[in-house]
């Protein structure tokens, strides 16, 4: 038996690859199936299940093409309802592959379908279990996310997630593998840890949620300090239970290089969204006007689920020469279907044929210690707020990044504002933004508030209510 986590970074997801005595499974697979099927080749063994913990909010599954291209059968536990042919499990009911068994453990409260798969090993032993959103280490999944489809609070989907926890995980061996669905970063959680794979006997130690005293404790700890989820969550759900376009068709399609007068042309004729994957450095210096600059290295997918909203958006986008198809792949994981093509030649041909290219103002940590004026200077933090909260620049305001629909509109365009974030990434992103509506009387600090405390600009723990956004 074999079991490989194949954990893909920018999106803090774990699909699993397990292999027993010819046969293998896949669980939770991302939306691009060419890796999974090179591994089943490499290994010399036949697809037998497609494993689905529950319909994914933040991404878009693979499980319908790669049933396509293998022949596998999709399976999903208890209540799910699919428009595509699927086995939908019954609790406790048991799936051979190879010489090994899988256990459907229903355990609603993330979302009314989610199950956990058990592992048994040849001789029958308990090895690990697949958890997707229901246990993360170091967290549960949320439970507001399926309260419409539910008709149900989230104080009563977290109440079933307690009895979920209590009743089906907590009973088993201390010693059995916990394998989540996410990890730190996924917004389908608030609190966990870095470490992707562990023991059930560890989480039940360091789990705040495993360890609070009864239900009601645990309602109110997991429901406390929940942010808005993404706007794209929904659009991603429907996909994973409705289908969706093959990403071959979507790769196909969206490949389409434009030289500088077709890209132009369509940015007009379409109302795209022009999308700048480069690093925020070279994107300051120079971009297509209009554009909105989001880091191909770096949070990229759930960055544009946040930013970008809709999955119908068109988009055209900008990247450095090679990295197309990437852009298009990581886009395509969560739902972002509609690229309409790329600037063949990155920005260097936008330039080489005289178009007008835009410029953030942008200015190192030193330079902004010169200028800041503590308690004068507008300094606009768009980290999130639990990092404000841990330490700011002394008169700073908390305006995370995730909110900027709501908070632009307070900047008063007479005054000049500093922005940054922990390293550039996101203040960048606001920058473009900002510019892109109209906002540009600001200055974003390069490096963000690592390298402002560095250049020794005054910081704080102190937090004022009226510097943190409502």
């Amino acid at each position: 038996m074999k079991v490989e986590q194949i954990y893909t970074g920018c999106l803090a997801q774990g699909a699993y690859y397990i292999v027993a005595n010819g046969e293998a499974a896949i669980i939770d697979p991302l939306r691009e199936t060419q890796p999974y099927i090179d591994r089943l080749e490499k290994d010399g063994v036949k697809l037998k299940y497609i494993f689905e913990t529950h319909f994914h909010a933040d991404f878009v599954s693979g499980h319908v093409d790669l049933s396509k291209k293998t022949g596998a059968e999709i399976v999903y536990g208890p209540t799910a309802k699919t428009e595509f042919d699927a086995i939908i499990a019954e609790d406790n009911q048991e799936f051979k592959v190879g010489d090994v068994t899988f256990v459907v453990l229903h355990t609603p409260g993330h979302t009314m379908e989610s199950t956990t798969f058990l592992l048994r090993d040849a001789e029958g032993n308990d090895h690990a279990i697949f958890t997707g959103d229901t246990l993360f280490l170091g967290d549960v999944g949320r439970p507001d996310l399926a309260q419409k489809a539910a008709s149900m609070t989230q104080e009563e989907l977290a109440g079933m997630l307690y009895e979920s926890l209590t009743n089906k995980i907590l009973p088993l061996s201390d010693d059995i593998t916990v394998y989540p669905g996410h990890g730190a970063g996924s917004a389908c959680g608030k609190n966990m840890m870095k470490e992707t794979v562990d023991t059930l006997g560890n989480q039940k130690e360091v789990n705040y949620a495993l360890k609070q005293p009864n239900k009601e404790a645990f309602v109110n700890a997991v429901t406390d300090g929940l942010l808005p989820p993404p706007a794209y969550f929904g659009d991603n759900v429907a996909m994973n239970k409705k289908g969706y376009q093959s990403f071959d068709e979507v790769r196909k399609s969206a490949m389409q290089a434009l030289s500088p007068k077709a890209f132009e042309a369509a940015a007009e004729e379409t109302q795209a969204l022009i999308l700048d994957t480069r690093d925020n450095g070279a994107f300051s210096k120079g971009f297509v006007p209009n554009a909105i600059n989001i880091g191909l290295h770096g949070d990229f997918a759930p960055w544009v689920g946040a930013m970008i909203g809709s999955v119908d958006q068109p988009i055209l986008l900008v990247t450095e020469p090679g990295e197309e198809e990437e852009a298009v792949t990581r886009l395509s994981r969560v739902g972002f279907d509609n690229v309409l093509g790329y600037l063949e030649g990155g920005l260097e041909s936008w330039k080489s044929a005289g178009k007008e290219v835009d410029r953030v103002n942008r200015i190192t940590a030193d330079q902004f210690a010169k200028d800041v004026e503590i308690g004068k200077s507008i300094v606009i933090d768009v980290r999130k707020e639990s990092e404000y909260i841990a330490e700011h620049v002394e008169e700073a305001f908390s305006k995370p990044l995730d909110f900027i629909n709501e908070w632009f509109t307070d900047i008063n365009a007479d005054e000049h504002v500093y922005i940054h974030c922990a390293g550039g990434y996101r203040s960048m992103i606001a920058a473009s933004i900002l510019q892109s509506r109209g906002i540009r009387n600001f200055t974003e600090v390069e490096g963000g508030f690592k390298a402002i405390a560095e250049a020794g600009v005054a910081k704080t723990d102190y937090v004022c209510p009226s510097k943190v956004m409502k």
